[in-house]
């Protein structure tokens, strides 16, 4: 096994350039008792807004600041040790977000030993250790705590979780090795694979008391002051801490192999085999069942080694600097001090985008909601859709009973338009077709104040065509949303050549306030998302309408990594848009995409396709075979050549929007794809993974990346 004492660590000191230090502050405590603990506080110095992380000189520190109470306690100087973080953050984990600076796999080895080693030490001290999860504390954060003897949490904590594989790595400093034989292998199994899968879930601090991650919790006034109390009566023997989960009463033999085996079926039915991360930290918390502890954190030192110095972690970090960063400060946003202060939202429609659209503008502007529809049958349908959303809200606890009322207050449907009147911000939700967005515009313009500002929730429409007949097309902006609306985090602001400034930053600022990213956009046709996604979309067409069988087509788009298959898509957002879009981009490009009147005769049928328990795509249904018969060739595709077809064109075409300049730069189509198209950060959106399969070089004779985004493995 490794002797990481004997480990020369010294490569790493080049990797601690600009690196914030986290230091490790220690001052004794006598506690009611009379025995003394050293406590231990990370800070790194600045404030909440950056938290404390884990790089090498800061793990060299901690190593040496536990080495010394080792020797403390060995002279009875000491009783305990315990280890806090700075006000609200325990840790939020290695810093690796510079990825080419670890140079080498071997360096990747060296992070993993050096953490390892230094958080195995709380477990050699000679005295108990205590974790207090004061705040924040994600991945080696949370292995800090695991490697330690006791833990307690500050029940305000924001926020506990292993994220690694979201980044396409695992718990490599003991995570994957000790939390399963903390707190059983069906529960590891949330916390390590399945929470990062379902957009990196985080745990409240209830949630890991209830799993058995920490011992204790207390209530924020007086966490520390309790923790203390709780430590000393822990060493004193007052209080025995029993673990429902202790290693000798977890059942190892037939429920942890049936458990991962059923993970695996449902990582493959609903991730398919791309990523690799997942599967690693399944095999990882499979072997964790039996062995050593040595032999585990030897498991994870290698595993970390090989991920860090892969593609996929490398476009992963690419992805999360998108996403962290540049979605926070949008691109080409004018002055916010130039929007317009909204004080009431009309919505144009009452269907259920329109009454999704309501919902969401109540509950994150908290200002009177305004919807309106031809008929009031239609009105009524959906404000009683949005009161019982409400409602929902209220019976999960998200809602008291007083803010659930005050919402439902704060909206009104009506068919009178006059109502229109005092609106700030008004937003259309009716049929995808030019002339009825241009003639409700036309009505509500003479209806509101000059500077009230206009929004079209358009797909694919020019957004300038649909503001040609207006009085003041300068206040009109595309706004597009992405559904389920609630949930989707993106959405694509939209600016003619007409947009005035201050039209562009009420979009901004009122995208902001709705708890959503914005990414600026020229008005081309389908804008980013649906643009590429109509050519996946196409391409899966026309392998199907040469001979292809559904099922044969969907796997032949697996290597994409995308969260389902094409025909599974079009299914989620609905046959007729996907028509209507196929057609817009036809009409615009008719040389480089791909519609079939099929897809119109599909769309009018109550079901098309046929899924299986994962909701994969394995056929058409009877009925949809009808439809398709006579228009389905006989030289089908094979998947490599189907690939190939879709990677090429998705290069081509996100050359020519940048040349088009549909956005600044590169990095907001893939920042596009990630948030509006559940494109995968292991891809790091589109542009990384095509350069790394030659699509980019084959299309237009370069690459996207300047070097291009690749593991440091590949270097």
């Amino acid at each position: 096994m490794t002797n990481y004492d004997e480990i020369d660590f010294s490569p790493l000191s080049a990797l601690a350039d600009g690196e914030v230090v986290t230091h490790s502050r220690v001052r004794d405590i006598r506690l009611p008792s009379g025995k003394v603990l050293a406590l231990i506080t990370l800070d790194n110095g600045r404030d909440h807004t950056r938290p404390n992380t884990l790089g090498p000189t800061t793990l060299t520190q901690l190593g040496e600041t536990l080495d010394a109470l080792s020797t403390r306690a060995a002279a009875g100087e000491i009783q305990a040790v315990a280890v806090t973080g700075k006000q609200y953050i325990l840790a939020a984990g290695a810093d690796l977000s510079d990825i080419s600076r670890v140079g080498s796999k071997d360096n990747a080895r060296l992070i993993a030993q050096l953490g390892h080693h230094v958080f195995g030490k709380l477990g050699t001290l000679g005295v108990p250790s205590f974790a207090f999860v004061n705040g924040l504390a994600l991945g080696g954060g949370l292995e800090i705590a695991l490697n330690s003897t006791y833990r307690t949490v500050d029940a305000s904590a924001a926020a506990i979780a292993l994220p690694e594989v979201f980044l396409g790595i695992i718990p490599g400093w003991g995570g994957a090795y000790l939390l399963p034989n903390l707190i059983g292998i069906e529960n590891a199994l949330e916390v390590v694979i399945s929470n990062p899968l379902k957009q990196n879930r985080m745990l409240k601090p209830q949630q890991a008391f209830d799993y058995g991650i920490v011992d204790a919790i207390f209530p924020a006034a007086n966490y520390l002051e309790d923790s203390l109390a709780w430590a000393d009566r822990v060493l004193t023997g007052k209080t025995k801490v029993e673990r429902k989960n202790e290693p000798g009463k977890i059942e190892r033999l037939t429920k942890w192999p049936i458990a991962i085996k059923m993970a695996r079926g449902m990582l493959e039915s609903k991730i398919g085999t791309v990523p690799k991360s997942p599967y690693v930290a399944l095999d990882l918390l499979d072997k964790a069942k039996s062995g050593t502890k040595a032999e585990g954190f030897a498991r994870e030192d290698e595993a970390l080694a090989e991920l860090v110095a892969g593609d996929q972690f490398a476009a992963s970090m690419y992805a999360f600097d998108l996403v962290q960063k540049r979605a926070k400060r949008p691109v080409g946003a004018p002055d916010k001090a130039l929007a317009k202060k909204v004080t009431k939202v009309g919505i144009i429609g009452a269907g259920l985008m329109a009454s999704q659209f309501a919902l969401l503008f109540v509950r994150k502007l908290q200002v009177p909601v305004l919807i309106t529809d031809l008929d009031q049958a239609r009105v009524d349908k959906g404000i009683a859709y949005i009161h019982e959303e409400i409602g929902k809200l209220e019976a999960k606890g998200r809602l008291d009973g007083d803010a659930a009322n005050r919402l439902r207050g704060l909206v009104t449907g009506t068919t009178d338009k006059s109502l229109y009147a005092d609106c700030d911000f008004v937003i259309e939700a009716v049929f995808e077709e030019v002339g009825v967005k241009q003639q409700v515009f036309g009505e509500i313009e003479q209806i509101i104040a000059e500077d009230a500002i206009l929004a079209t929730n358009t797909s694919s429409l020019s957004v300038e065509e649909i503001g040609a007949k207006l009085a003041h097309p300068e206040r009109l902006v595309g706004f597009h949303f992405f559904n389920p609306v609630a949930v989707m985090p993106l959405v694509e602001i939209v600016k003619t050549p007409q947009t005035s400034d201050a039209a562009l930053s009420t979009a901004f600022v009122v995208a902001k306030s709705l708890g959503k990213n914005a990414v600026l956009t020229a008005d081309a046709p389908g804008f980013v998302v649906n643009r590429l996604l109509a050519k996946v979309m196409g391409e899966a067409a026309r392998a199907v309408y040469e001979g292809t069988p559904v099922a044969e087509v969907e796997k032949a788009f697996a290597p994409l990594g995308l969260p389902m298959g094409p025909f599974q898509l079009i299914d989620l957002v609905g046959w007729k848009v996907a028509a209507h879009v196929q057609d817009t981009m036809v009409r615009a490009f008719p040389d480089r995409f791909y519609a079939n009147e099929n897809f119109h005769a599909l769309a009018e049928l109550p079901e098309v396709v046929e899924k299986d328990k994962g909701g994969r795509v394995t056929g058409w249904t009877k009925a949809a075979e009808k439809v398709l018969k006579p228009a389905v060739g006989s030289t089908p595709a094979k998947a490599d050549e189907i690939l190939r077809r879709v990677q090429d064109g998705l290069a081509q075409e996100i050359k020519i929007m940048l040349d088009e300049g549909v956005v600044p730069e590169v990095e907001d189509i893939d920042l596009c794809l990630i948030l509006g198209a559940g494109w995968p950060f292991i891809d790091g959106g589109a542009s990384p993974y095509l350069d790394r399969e030659g699509a980019s070089e084959r299309a237009f004779g370069d690459t996207f990346h300047h070097p291009v985004i690749t593991g440091i493995g590949s270097n």
